[in-house]
């Protein structure tokens, strides 16, 4: 490429699309496709508009209504539109039909997310869990691949080799996962070792939905360069750093961010990854208290954590991003209830998020309000465990009582 040359990257046009089944859907369906936006946008594309539709269930054929899937086909004619994104998962089939109905490529939201991971992995170690599900995912699909074949069904001498090309790619995939799963067994195993030489201490794990500050205040709490940004999935690889709070070490790890519907085959391909969540002494659920949708999100992570066997470790819960919190204050005159914009974060202290079982605390990670007593809440909940566990050198705080 000749010097002086910038080639800027192609920036997708994108529309998504979203199912309302339920009085559920119907309230959240915006705040959902808020968030597929923000999923196209780390993926560089542009979000160009949105389509939903109001059905009891789905179009086994195409997902969506015919109406609708024609409404959209005009829209895609007219604003040359480049991608169609789902929110919900497509079968095979249906995202066949449905590309050969506009004429782009269509993707569903598991295909996004995974796509995200693919290019936020910078380890061999992430690189080989996001390859193993994006193998996984695409398995049950390749025919799709091969539509170029179908046009031709029944051409002499044709059908029966394309047959035989897909079950050749079908057999070149799961061999490619059989090798995936076994790399990821050894690397299990090391990170069982590098676990069993951490026993000493207390591990305590930053878990959260994606893209509510844990690695900032991994970076705070550590004095550490763990890579941040306002993006999802800003971080894959699990990072842990010793840090001595006091004079008490701890080993502090960051964690991958959980999102809703977060595909199956990537829950079971970073597995060692979410080991050390598992096997974490103590959980800091981080929460990023200015999102619209956090108690939403709250129960995402809480519902992932008892899928992987995490719910009832000791937990301290962290409301972070007080500094970007806005509500509007209600009209006096307004007898109507508050709803939760309304409220105050004093307010919001003294609902459910203050009478929590487990030690609160609402701080800015950016702004590092309420850093210091963040700092003495993790202590004293790490000195209890460390008291419990490792009763043959609790001389460290000696001198602290």
């Amino acid at each position: 490429m000749p010097k002086g040359i910038i080639i800027k990257p192609i920036i997708e046009r994108t529309i998504l699309i979203g199912l309302v089944k339920n009085k559920a859907d119907a309230e959240r369906i915006n705040d959902y496709l808020d968030e597929l936006a923000f999923l196209v946008e780390t993926a560089g594309g542009i979000t160009v508009n949105r389509f939903v539709q109001r059905v009891d269930s789905p179009d086994q054929r195409t997902y969506i209504g015919q109406g609708k899937l024609n409404e959209i086909k005009e829209y895609v004619k007219a604003e040359d539109i480049d991608i169609a994104i789902f929110d919900d998962e497509l079968s095979p089939s249906q995202a066949r039909n449905v590309e050969k109905e506009l004429g782009i490529k269509v993707l569903d939201r598991n295909n996004l997310i995974l796509d995200i991971f693919a290019k936020r992995a910078r380890t061999s170690h992430a690189r080989t869990q996001v390859e193993l599900a994006q193998y996984e995912y695409l398995l049950p699909r390749l025919t799709r691949m091969w539509t170029h074949l179908e046009r031709q069904q029944g051409g002499i001498g044709l059908r029966g080799p394309g047959e035989r090309e897909i079950e050749t790619d079908r057999r070149i995939v799961r061999d490619r996962i059989a090798l995936l799963k076994e790399k990821l067994k050894e690397i299990d195993k090391i990170k069982t070792t590098q676990r069993k030489g951490r026993k000493d201490t207390v591990r305590v794990a930053l878990v959260g939905y994606t893209n509510v500050g844990k690695s900032t205040i991994m970076n705070l709490v550590s004095k550490s360069d763990v890579f941040a940004e306002n993006k999802l999935f800003a971080t894959l690889d699990t990072t842990v750093r010793k840090v001595v709070i006091e004079n008490l070490p701890v080993l502090l790890t960051d964690t991958v961010g959980f999102i809703r519907k977060l595909p199956h085959s990537l829950v079971e391909s970073f597995k060692s990854t979410l080991d050390e969540v598992r096997e974490a002494d103590l959980l800091v659920h981080v929460v990023d208290i200015s999102h619209p949708d956090f108690e939403d999100q709250v129960n995402v992570v809480n519902q992932t954590l008892s899928e992987i066997g995490a719910i009832n470790k000791p937990t301290i819960l962290l409301f972070n991003k007080i500094d970007a919190y806005h509500f509007v204050r209600k009209d006096p005159f307004d007898l109507t209830p508050p709803v939760k914009e309304n409220l105050s974060l004093d307010d919001l202290k003294k609902t459910w998020m203050g009478k929590s079982d487990y030690p609160t605390l609402f701080m800015s990670a950016v702004e590092k309000i309420n850093l210091d007593e963040f700092k003495s809440i993790l202590y004293e909940e790490v000195k209890k465990i460390h008291v419990k566990i490792f009763p043959y050198n609790n001389f460290l705080f000696e001198k602290f009582e």
